[in-house]
């Protein structure tokens, strides 16, 4: 069976390794599909926080289930799944609350474990989501939208409301999508003209800030002479994360969806003056995921165009380097097999 290791910052190696063999309560699967994100990019040069080397990447999964038992869940041979890459333990404060997504023991797919860069993989049946009447790439896309649509969820967004996406990536892009399903009015913040024009292609959004140029400012005539009341930065910058306070409405909450490896700090004067909400937004959980099944089946979320790149397995080695430049205009990677 062939994988694929980062053995190293900078360094990918195919290696040929054992079969894997369905463990008990898990289903086996045949990876066809493997979106790249940002932590598998911040992984290869060595920036992403909690991660040691080698590893096996590849979090964003889609495949068809080759080998499982009798189940409850009556997932068969032959299903197409996608992969909830969170495992969870089930029996922390977390787990019990439904939290699942910040397990205190969570190890994740291709960052805490080895992921699904590899031709089979064994997974919990806890971690399979049924998607036949979905396409591979449409299942492979799913799980970077789900972590949109959690921050979405965590933020409240109700209809009709004003909410600013800062960073136009794939899980901005995410949030913007699943917003816009919510009836809200996005404003998308991004440092590049080429991306914010995707975000109102694609995601639909109302409006467009270069952060660039005057973005306090811009965001004011935007909206009628009023700050949004909600912002969610999924950069993982830490300029737009301190930045983005600025941005916030009175009253009004800010989510950080992006993870940055370093301390943030604000103006403790301004965070009250405003009586402002900070959240973080880690991961997604099967409600998230749920959502997004419903959205892409629905026509609300194009994979066609979200997927712009693409490589074969034995090619994915030799086209890594080109899609981490952002002359190479990638919005979303994917790895067939």
């Amino acid at each position: 069976m062939k994988a694929i290791v980062c053995e190293k910052p900078n360094d990918f190696v195919m290696i040929k390794k054992n079969e894997i063999v369905k463990r008990p309560g898990e289903a086996l699967v045949r990876i066809r599909r493997v979106g790249i994100c940002g932590t598998d990019y911040h992984a290869f040069r060595g920036e992403q926080a909690y991660f040691e080397y080698p590893r096996i990447l590849g979090h964003e999964l889609a495949g068809v289930i080759e080998d499982v038992g009798q189940n409850e869940c009556d997932f068969k041979v032959g299903d197409q799944v996608t992969l909830v890459p969170y495992i969870h333990c089930g029996s922390c404060i977390a787990c019990r609350s439904g939290k699942t997504n910040c397990c205190t023991e969570m190890q994740v797919m291709g960052v805490h474990i080895d992921g699904g860069m590899q031709e089979y993989i064994s997974v919990p049946l806890s971690a399979l989501i049924r998607t036949n009447e979905l396409t591979l790439d449409q299942s492979v896309i799913m799980e970077p939208i789900a972590i949109g649509a959690h921050a979405v969820r965590r933020a409240e967004i109700c209809e009709g409301e004003t909410v600013a996406v800062i960073g136009a990536g794939p899980i901005g892009l995410g949030v913007m999508a699943i917003a816009k399903s919510r009836g809200a009015k996005v404003i998308a913040m991004d440092v590049n003209d080429s991306r914010l024009a995707f975000c109102r292609s694609w995601a639909g959004a109302d409006g467009t800030v270069n952060v660039l140029n005057q973005p306090y400012e811009s965001l004011l005539e935007l909206n009628g002479g009023e700050l949004p009341t909600a912002v969610l930065d999924a950069t993982g910058n830490l300029r737009s994360m301190m930045d983005a306070f600025r941005y916030v409405s009175h009253g009004g909450r800010l989510v950080y969806v992006g993870l940055v490896k370093s301390d943030i700090s604000f103006s403790d004067p301004e965070f009250h003056k405003k009586e402002l909400t900070l959240l973080s937004s880690r991961n997604a959980t099967m409600e998230d995921f749920d959502v997004v099944r419903k959205a892409i089946h629905a026509g609300q979320v194009d994979a066609s165009r979200f997927v712009t790149h693409r490589a074969s397995f034995d090619d994915m080695i030799g086209s890594f380097d080109a899609w981490l430049s952002p002359e190479s205009k990638v919005i979303k990677a994917v790895v067939d097999l």
